[in-house]
């Protein structure tokens, strides 16, 4: 058996022709066969196991151009083999393309059937790299011509490509140098295109332009953590900011994408429907974001995700240009190019052959953005063009309404200039016949001052026969009220409101100017008072005790109104309490509950009293039953 295995291992490693290091190429990428995996799943796998017959004959050649990490939780071997050539003039070097692998243990033959060991990956500082560049590079030495078996021990959270590239130095340092001046353009494109934005949000504030500015920068903050730059020059002493930084970045990118969306497209007036979509969209990214962030910063990996926004956007952009809102076709371009640089990505995630074009097909997804935020910048630029032509078709039609206005203001000025004329003329020749008619005038005014002089003095007469007439009137119809049965509406004439009511309970107590005051206070005796807080009220000069005026009278306590309760003793004592309580709450519009109670009071004081009643006099009637004993006999 160990024989077979023997032979099977000798077998795959004849398959797996060395690379020759040769000064005629500058550089090599590994592909296909050149580049062997083996999966670990458990992670325990050492250089000896992996170099050891049984291991060793598992090794499997590289199914596509570039293998990847398939199974997330495992660990996974690359092997390649290089014929090192110590006749070339160059130094040479071992360069990782993917910036995003967390973990790389390199094992380096030193020709002489021992191994030096490295480490590379972005969970480690930055320092700790042997270039200062956003890939991981290794020097390998060619001092010695041997063939060589290097060996790749590779850990990531995320799908992590293994393309592994043979290069010379000279050839790394122009292609680094390339590539940085590639990136300086595109970041500072996206630099350029949000100061300008910037500028333009603080001098228009229409909030699609901060969106705008803020979508931008997410897409650089993520192509930075994609392509190793932010690393590199943003957090090189914070590796663990490599694990969700690109997450933050997508999660961006969706929400301010969705947002832009709305404001620039007027979602919510054309498209009230899609509007609520677009926000429910933007509710379920954030609890997915919310989610990763705090359950697993792994789930982070899964980009696909970000299609939904995405489709979202794009199918709002062409509806909305479907219903003739023409800035929205600059928006269409600019997300289909996105769109088909997120479905490029995709494909070759899922390892579709015939989509690899080179550098072109590593950087799509940027050269997309690029495009795509060319076009929305066309797409304000049409925004605020056809706002423009509104506005100014706007001042037109206003400008020539002010024309139309001023060419009728002029000719109504002629025509009232012509009816002024018309009209003075008409005065004048009015006038004389005016001037002889006020002379006139001045007579008969003269004749009706003498006569408003004699109405005057009677006037005088009249008012006091009235004055003795009215004091009469109200004096019978008092005693009306005290002796007789009338309505409400009569009753009210007398007693309309809560004034008159307390007026009268005010004259009762303490008498009036005419009938001389009879006010002592109750605590102390003393005569002096002042007015007191409540209406009609006194407040003792002395000792400060405040009376009300219906203190120590039947409507003491009572939350009937006061006139409703004057009339109700009023009906009691005319009908010697025979009235009921359902006639009385039909008269009072007052509960029958409440009318009973009250009147039951009242028929008690009836009760204690019936002596003085029957010999009152005429006048007193049902006044007897206000007041306090004691105050009466006081």
């Amino acid at each position: 058996m160990a024989f077979w295995l023997i032979i099977v291992a000798l077998g795959n490693a004849f398959a797996q022709q060395p690379i020759t290091i040769s000064d005629s190429r500058d550089q090599h990428i590994f592909t296909g066969n050149e580049i062997q995996y083996l999966e670990d799943t458990a992670a325990t796998f050492t250089l000896g196991d992996v170099r050891s017959p049984a291991l060793s004959a598992r090794f499997e050649n590289s199914k596509t151009n570039t293998p990847q990490n398939y199974n997330l939780k495992s660990t996974y071997w690359f092997r390649i083999n290089i014929r090192h050539n110590p006749e070339s003039g160059k130094n040479w070097i071992l360069e990782f393309f993917d910036q995003t692998i967390d973990d790389i243990t390199a094992y380096l033959p030193d020709g002489k059937g021992g191994y030096t060991v490295r480490r590379m990956g972005d969970q480690l500082p930055f320092s700790e790299r042997e270039y200062a560049h956003k890939n991981f590079e290794l020097n390998i030495e060619n001092d010695a011509a041997f063939d060589g078996t290097y060996y790749f021990r590779v850990k990531s959270h995320q799908t992590a490509d293994a393309i592994i590239v043979l290069r010379s130095v000279n050839r790394f340092i122009a292609y680094a140098l390339d590539e940085y001046f590639i990136f300086g353009i595109f970041y500072g494109m996206v630099l350029v295109f949000s100061f300008y934005n910037l500028m333009m949000y603080l001098a228009v504030r229409q909030v699609q332009y901060l969106y705008y500015v803020l979508y931008n920068l997410c897409v650089g903050l993520f192509e930075m953590c994609i392509d190793g730059v932010a690393y590199q020059y943003l957090w090189p002493n914070a590796p663990e900011w490599n694990q969700y930084a690109y997450g933050i970045a997508l999660y961006g990118i969706s929400i301010f994408a969705l947002q832009f969306t709305r404001t620039l497209l007027y979602t919510h007036k054309k498209a009230p429907r899609l509007d609520r979509f677009i926000i429910l969209i933007m509710v379920l990214r954030t609890i997915f974001f919310g989610i990763c962030f705090v359950v697993d910063t792994n789930w982070f990996s899964y980009k696909f995700v970000e299609l939904v926004p995405l489709a979202v956007a794009f199918y709002t952009g062409i509806y909305i240009y479907r219903q003739g809102y023409y800035p929205a076709r600059f928006f269409v371009l600019g997300y289909t190019f996105l769109s088909i640089g997120f479905i490029h990505k995709l494909l070759l995630m899922l390892h579709v052959e015939g989509l690899n074009f080179g550098v072109v097909t590593y950087y799509s997804l940027s050269i997309c953005f690029v495009i795509e935020m060319i076009f929305l910048s066309f797409a304000i630029g049409d925004k605020v063009r056809i706002l423009k032509k509104k506005k100014d078709k706007a001042q037109k039609q206003i400008i020539h309404q002010m024309r139309v206005n001023e060419k009728l203001k002029d000719s109504l000025n002629i025509r009232l200039e012509a009816e002024v004329e018309e009209r003075t003329r008409e005065v004048l020749e009015k006038s004389a016949i005016i001037e002889a008619q006020n002379q006139e005038l001045t007579e008969v005014n003269a004749l009706l001052q003498q006569q408003k002089e004699e109405i005057l003095q009677m006037n005088v007469l009249l008012e006091k026969d009235n004055e003795v007439l009215h004091t009469n009137v109200v004096k019978v119809t008092q005693a009306r009220v005290m002796s007789a049965e009338v309505d409400f509406e009569e009753f009210s004439k007398i007693y309309p409101d809560n004034d008159s009511c307390f007026r009268f309970l005010a004259g009762m107590k303490w008498g009036n100017d005419a009938d001389g005051d009879r006010y002592e206070c109750r605590k102390c005796g003393h005569d002096h008072y002042f007015h007191g807080h409540s209406p009609y009220s006194r407040r003792c000069a002395k000792c400060d005790y405040d009376e009300s005026v219906i203190a120590h009278t039947v409507f003491q306590n009572t939350r009937i109104p006061i006139n409703k309760a004057f009339y109700m003793v009023f009906l009691i004592f005319t009908t010697k309490g025979k009235i009921s309580s359902h006639k009385l709450s039909e008269i009072l519009s007052i509960r029958q509950g409440t009318c009973w109670a009250y009147a039951s009071r009242i028929k008690k004081v009836m009760q204690d009293r019936r002596r003085e009643i029957a010999g009152s006099r005429s006048g007193e009637g049902w006044s007897l039953l206000v007041l306090d004993h004691s105050l009466e006999t006081a």
